[in-house]
């Protein structure tokens, strides 16, 4: 048996889940800390509306090449390693963010930062989804997006804590200490069981297995393993194989999810929030307070889908939270524009951001983590997964930089006006395009995609890109 398995350690499952998604602290947390650090900088260094949004755009770009590359990695060197590579990366280009000298620096960091966050959000889902037993995919899964809204309001309590001696510095080094436990962690954490199978190795699988599965359970699931790979060839999975009939229904979920749970706005209160706070009328550390309460907001209702998850479904949640993200969002627009005293504006904000990110925390959040792992067969799921991530990455970017100057050129009113407008899109292709998944085994998964498209056969064998 080789490094990543670790027969002789006990496989305790709290661990193994909690340090497979520890990865989404690194996640949250630089979406988080960027919304205090902005309030800053921007002052010292003289910061207009586009250069803010560089800042806060550019870890999205790093994102984009990371997952891009995620894909690849994955299914060459196995999800542990990926997730160990990551989280060496983004402790260098941590330490670059917190000695940055300049603005220039500053985003070349945050883009570093961004290529392992990047490959991190590519690849944790698949590591969860594939350790996970049927029955508690989508609660473990969720663990993911827990850890990323955890992050966040340990970005916005961090920002909260400098604001008195306004230390940016100190705001970006916060985060090295994640890094370093998600690094230490993932040493002593298996492969997951379809990676070593694929890979050869079924001896090491089973010793996963053994210690995430009764025992009369892992045969069953070695053979559902072996009868995927059996019909997908020997050939591994290549990017055009995303658009053969079969396979394309299921990048068509993954696409709807990627780029739905960005254009509807929520990283732009992730990264913005206290700097729409300062300019609805609070000081400093009141918007940074006020951006804490949405983060335990996050937080809390994301605790809660973890719960829910695989009993309500993942398409119930979906449609909730596109509900209550386009009510909250009209009713934000409307304030805006009839409320004139700023302080009853901030605090109306406040109640409808909480209510929004609720919404959005109970569906779009945690499930499209969950979902985009779920639907992709096994062949080409390394590559669905970094495709996805890829789009949803630099649907990111275009939120992050955008919103600012949006702001700025239409104000906040018909920006949360047209990110209401994007919810109720969302919700008709949520009902017409989007299954549901709970309570099927990925292998179930794949053979009934199969099924529906007449692709039970192997497919030939050809040359690899």
């Amino acid at each position: 048996m080789q490094d990543d398995v670790h027969p002789r350690r006990p496989l305790n499952r709290a661990t193994l889940y909690f340090f497979g998604a520890l990865g989404g602290i690194l996640f949250g947390y630089d979406l988080g800390v960027i919304s205090g650090v902005l309030l800053f900088i921007k002052k010292t260094w003289q910061l207009g509306a586009v250069a803010q949004g560089m800042v806060g755009g550019c870890l999205a770009v790093g994102a984009v090449i990371g997952a891009l590359c995620a894909g690849r990695l994955t299914d060459r060197l196995g999800r542990r390693r990926t997730i160990m590579l990551a989280a060496l990366v983004f402790l260098v280009a941590t330490l670059g963010c917190t000695f940055a000298p300049n603005v220039g620096v500053l985003v070349a960091a945050r883009f570093a930062v961004g290529l392992a966050i990047g490959a991190s959000s590519a690849t944790v889902p698949t590591y969860l989804s594939e350790l996970a037993p049927t029955a508690a995919r989508g609660a473990l899964a969720t663990l993911n997006q827990l850890m990323i809204v955890t992050g966040i309001l340990a970005a916005y309590l961090v920002d909260w804590a400098f604001t008195g001696s306004g230390n940016w510095r100190a705001m970006f080094a916060a985060a090295v200490v994640p890094a370093l436990v998600l690094l230490g962690g993932m040493t002593v954490m298996p492969e997951t069981p379809r990676w070593l199978v694929r890979a050869g190795r079924e001896a090491d699988a089973r010793a996963v297995l053994a210690r995430v599965r009764p025992a009369d359970a892992i045969d069953r699931e070695i053979a559902d393993i072996h009868e995927v790979l059996r019909i997908d060839g020997e050939r591994r999975g290549r990017l055009r194989d995303l658009l053969t009939p079969w396979i394309r229904p299921a990048l068509v979920v993954a696409l709807i999810l990627a780029i739905g749970q960005q254009l509807s706005g929520v990283n732009a209160i992730n990264v913005y929030a206290p700097t729409m706070f300062t300019n609805l009328g609070f000081g400093d550390s009141t918007a940074l307070l006020a951006a804490v309460v949405l983060g335990a907001v996050k937080v809390g209702f994301t605790a809660w889908v973890i719960a829910v998850v695989d009993r309500w479904g993942r398409k119930p949640l979906l449609l909730l939270g596109n509900v209550l993200m386009a009510g909250t969002l009209l009713l934000l627009g409307v304030a805006v524009t009839l409320l004139s005293d700023r302080i009853a504006v901030g605090v109306t904000a406040l109640i409808l951001l909480v209510v929004y990110l609720a919404g959005y925390e109970l569906g779009w959040g945690a499930v499209v983590w969950v979902m985009m792992a779920e639907v992709f067969p096994l062949k080409v799921r390394g590559i669905g997964m970094g495709t996805g991530s890829v789009v949803l990455w630099a649907a990111t970017f275009a939120i992050t930089f955008v919103f600012p100057i949006m702001n700025d050129g239409i104000g906040l009113a018909y920006s949360a006006w047209i990110f209401a407008a994007v919810s109720v899109v969302l919700f008709v292709l949520v009902r017409w395009r989007v299954p549901e998944t709970k309570g099927r085994s990925l292998e179930q998964i794949e053979l009934d995609l199969r099924g529906r498209s007449g692709a039970a056969a192997p497919e030939p064998v050809g040359d690899p890109d």
